[in-house]
This record gives structure tokens, sequence and C-alpha cells, in this order.
């Protein structure tokens, strides 16, 4: 068979089981030993098992237990809710102010934990009811709250950039560093949009009455700032740590896992139940991305076998069109892919194929990364399937319909795309923090 048809149909049969819902970590292994078995013989298994074990004994991965641990703790530490009673002190008296303050909130949750799931479905508790209350836009409720939960995969620790990181061979350290600036630029760009919107349409983010504003005093607010103590020490206890050189990622996760056990016991929120959950969801999600990553391994390392990775290299750099296309045609693809898979897959599928191209046509590995991060946000934001649309309408009060959220989650996906096209645009705004690392 020539290269060309066993690569064609290596990726017709990945789409085809995709799209009948079978596990995405069962469709890739099982292609893979499918493949190899068909194309090599019995002996092929020898590379299954060099590629399981080689994802098994990476320490890089240790990192990723250990802050998927620490977003638990941190969830049912009762930081979030003290968090959210904080803008509402602060944030609350202004047009929209709710909405702005649940994006504050959801950074500094990214900044905690990196977890999209748990920013989503805590503020959609929290906060959507209390801005359905106050009269909010449902659109622009649920537009928020989708939005600013979707920080968490580009703002450090994010475990899914670890898994870009290991994936493509490039500091974690630089990666956590180089999606700071990006992520605050997003989130800058909501709360913006937020604001001018409620201030051009009052009704959309309407202010509270003078009685509401009375209720709390400026001393109140003052010490209210005592509830953000523990996060910022917690954020600096790890990026600071990293970007000091005191610590790896890896040991950084473990000051953070001591900083959320400690944010527990302060909180009076530590025990044995809690604890037990925590580890267990660890461990499931844990599995869940190393049973991907050990599949994704797998099949890319057949089809590379088979010369696929070669060949599709060898065509986009045959294109005799400029450089900067040849990205957007990446962001399009990758854009297109979200549609069907998860973000881990899209890394583990995409990043050997598209990294070589990239590295050949002179961009850095870390900007791309930063912007298939961003890339990986409009993924989970974008309809029909977007993973916070139904986070979101899982914990929505009776009411708030699918059509309510995607009508208020278009504005932010072109947000999303702006802020895509500014990081391309001006590569400092990913690399100036990375650069001075070096």
């Amino acid at each position: 068979m020539s290269i060309e048809l066993i690569a064609f149909t290596m990726f017709a049969s990945l789409v085809v089981l995709i799209s009948t819902g079978l596990p995405l970590a069962f469709v890739l292994g099982g292609l893979a030993m499918f493949f190899a078995y068909f194309l090599w013989g019995p002996n092929s298994m020898l590379l299954i098992a060099v590629q399981s074990w080689g994802v098994m004994s990476s320490y890089f991965f240790v990192a990723i237990p250990l802050y998927v641990f620490m977003a638990n703790v941190l969830e049912r530490s009762g930081i979030v809710e003290d968090l959210f009673n904080f803008m509402q002190m602060w944030f609350g008296p202004l047009r929209g102010g709710l909405a702005i303050g649940t994006i504050v909130i959801c950074t500094l949750m990214a900044a905690m934990t990196g977890i999209v799931g748990a920013a989503v479905a805590t503020m959609g508790i929290l906060a959507l009811p209390a801005m359905l209350n106050r009269g909010y836009d449902k659109g622009l409720a649920a537009g928020s709250i989708c939005a600013g939960g979707t920080l968490g995969i580009l703002i450090p620790p994010s475990v899914i950039t670890i898994v870009y990181a290991v994936t493509a061979g490039v500091s974690i350290g630089k990666m956590f560093i180089g999606g700071v600036f990006p992520g605050l630029l997003l989130s800058g760009l909501f709360i913006s949009y937020i604001g001018l919107r409620c201030w051009i349409q009052p009704e959309m983010g309407p202010a509270p009455s003078k009685e509401e504003r009375a209720k709390y005093t400026f001393i109140d607010k003052i010490i209210a700032f005592r509830t953000v103590i523990l996060p910022v020490l917690l954020i600096l206890g790890v990026l600071g740590s990293i970007y000091a050189g005191i610590a790896t990622p890896t040991e950084a996760a473990g000051v953070g896992c001591l900083g959320a056990l400690i944010s527990a016991i302060v909180y009076k929120r530590f025990n044995w139940q809690m604890l037990k959950e925590s580890v267990f969801n660890t461990a499931v999600v844990t599995s869940m991305i190393l049973w991907i990553t050990i599949g994704a391994r797998c099949y890319i390392s057949v089809f590379s076998a088979v010369g696929g990775d070669d060949l599709v290299q060898n065509f986009i750099l045959g294109l005799e069109i400029n450089r900067w296309l040849i990205i957007i045609v990446m962001m399009m693809i990758l854009l297109v892919l979200g549609l069907f898979l998860d973000e881990i897959g899209i890394i583990l599928l995409c990043v050997p194929i598209f990294l070589p191209i990239v590295k050949t046509l002179g961009f850095d590995p870390i900007w791309f990364g930063i912007l298939f991060l961003v890339n990986a946000q409009m993924n989970y934001i974008t309809p029909p399937f977007g993973y916070t649309l139904f986070y979101l309408k899982g914990v929505a009060p009776e009411g708030m319909t699918m059509g309510d959220i995607y009508r208020g989650i278009f504005p932010f996906v072109l947000l999303q795309a702006l802020g895509l096209a500014l990081c391309m645009i001006f590569p400092k705004i990913i690399m100036w923090l990375p650069d001075l690392m070096r």
C-alpha cells in the first residue's frame, strides 16, 4: 500500500470511530494496534509497549495530578464564596459590575486552579442567580461566566499547558509564563466589553438602587480585602517560584497543593470526606488524561512510522504561500477539530505534525503553543458543542435556555478571535516574559 493510502485510511478511520461516540483513548489506541499489526505483524506490539511506558515513566506528567488535586481542594475550601462576596461589595454598585466581578473571579480562579469546569460550575451557582435577580440580560450573564471560565486553559497553572509542553518538548515554565499576558489581555477585553455595553445599554446590567449600595460601608469593603490574601499568596507561591527560578513547575505544584490544604484548614473546610473526594476526582481526571495521552502517542508513532507526518509536512511546506497564511490555516484547522475532539486530543494529534512545520517556518514553538491554547479557549465556547455551554446549562436556574447561552456567548467568541489576532500581530504579548527568563 502507498503512504498516501495508509495515511488517508488511518485518518478516515479515526473520524468515523470518533463520530460513533467511542472514548477517544480507546479509538486512538485501538487504531494504533490494528494498523501496527496489519502493517508489521505481531512484533510491532513492542512499539505500542514502548510508547505506553514512555508516557507512564515521564517525570513531567507528575505535575498533572498535583495541579488537579490543588484545584479540587480549592474548589471545596470556601475561597470562591468569599471572593464572590468581595466582588459584590466592590463591583456590585457599577453598571454591569456583577458580570465584571465574575470575570475578575474567573481570572483569579484560573490562576489558582487552571480547571475550566470548576470555574464555570461554581460561578453558575453563585453569580448567575445574583445577576438574574438584579435584572441582568440573560445572554450577558451567561456569556460572562462561560468566557471567564475558559481563562483556566490559558492562565497558569493550566493542565492543558503541561500536556502541550510535554508533547512539544518545550519548557513547561516558559509556557506557563507565556500565558500570563495573553490571559490578562483576554480578561481585559471581556471586562471592557461588558463595561462599554452596559454603559451604552444600562438595561443589560443595571446598577443597584441607593438602598442596596448603602448595604456595605467603606469599612466593610476594606475589611473584605482579607479574603484575597490567601488567593494572592497562593498565586505568587506557584507562579512566582517558577518565574524566579526557585522551583520547577512540578515542584511549584507541590507548593500549590500545600497552599490549598492550608486554605482549606483556615476556612475550616478540611475534613476526611473533602480529602477523599479530592483524591478520587484527581485520580479520575489524571487517569483520563494519561489514557488519552497513551492512545495518542501510540497512534502518532504508527502514523509517523508509515511516513504520514512527512507526507503532511512536505505538502504544506510545498505550498508557495506566505508563512503567515499557513499559521492562519492551522488555526482554522484547530478550530474545526474542536467541534469533534477535546483539546487534549487535538494537542496530542496535531502538535507532532504541526510543530516541525512551525519551526521550519521560523516561528517560536512557545509562541505557537500559546496561540494553540487561545484557539482551544474558543473551542470551549463555540456552539454547538462548546463544553462550557453545557457546564453552565447543567447548573443554570430554570428559565435559562441554550438559546440564551448561545446568544450571549457570540460577542465573547469575537473577543477571543480579536485576542488571538493581537497575539499573532504582536508576538511580544506572549514572548516578553518568557524572554526575560532566558
